[in-house]
């Protein structure tokens, strides 16, 4: 006798973990949603040695904040605070959720992260994180507006992920490339402000 199929569940969220730290081994919900690819487990461990010394008691800002994976990973090693900027409105409830969730110093702010940019900044960022959706023109005016509108410190750290074709032909001149790494279609770079 057969039996009828079960019906299926709706595929559940992808999730990644944060590596290390206070909430080492903590699962992040990612949504399925347009544009949205969190940085891999590999490539932000390979970011985080490359800033090993770095985190600690810095100030956070994630200008594409998606699943919020880079900015938690450096609140989990004890960065002191992280701006989170995401458009899409419920990622970023989910990102608000996550971080009350953890009791993590942060806030998250529900907006166009080209335009919030153009206010300038009273208190700059130490450590700043750019991995916008890929192939929307967007890495570079986020580059130029940081540098413009007062958000790094003197000598912030700066990681960049694009696409790996995408040619970066605008950085500001006080970038110096300090390490960069392809892993399939991206291209990683982190900088060192040296003004």
């Amino acid at each position: 006798m057969r039996r009828p199929a079960a019906a299926k569940k709706p595929a559940s969220p992808g999730q990644i973990r944060i590596i290390s730290g206070r909430w080492r081994g903590r699962k992040i919900p990612v949504a399925d949603a347009e544009g949205l690819r969190p940085t891999t487990d590999r490539v932000r461990e390979t970011l985080f040695n490359w800033l090993m010394q770095e985190v600690a008691e810095q100030r956070v800002l994630d200008c594409f904040a998606g699943s919020g994976a880079l900015a938690l990973e450096a609140l989990s090693r004890e960065a002191s605070f992280a701006l989170l900027l995401e458009k899409d409105r419920q990622q970023a409830q989910q990102l608000q959720s996550l971080c009350q969730s953890l009791g993590a110093n942060a806030e998250v702010q529900q907006t166009d992260s080209l335009h919030y940019l153009q206010q300038g900044c009273s208190q700059p960022f130490d450590l700043v994180f750019i991995d916008p959706p890929f192939r929307q023109q967007l890495a570079e005016p986020c580059c130029q507006l940081l540098e413009q509108h007062g958000w790094l410190s003197v000598e912030a750290w700066i990681y960049l992920e694009t696409e790996k074709e995408l040619p970066l032909q605008a950085l500001p001149a006080s970038w110096q490339l300090y390490r960069e790494k392809i892993a399939g279609q991206l291209a990683y770079r982190l900088f060192r402000r040296q003004p």
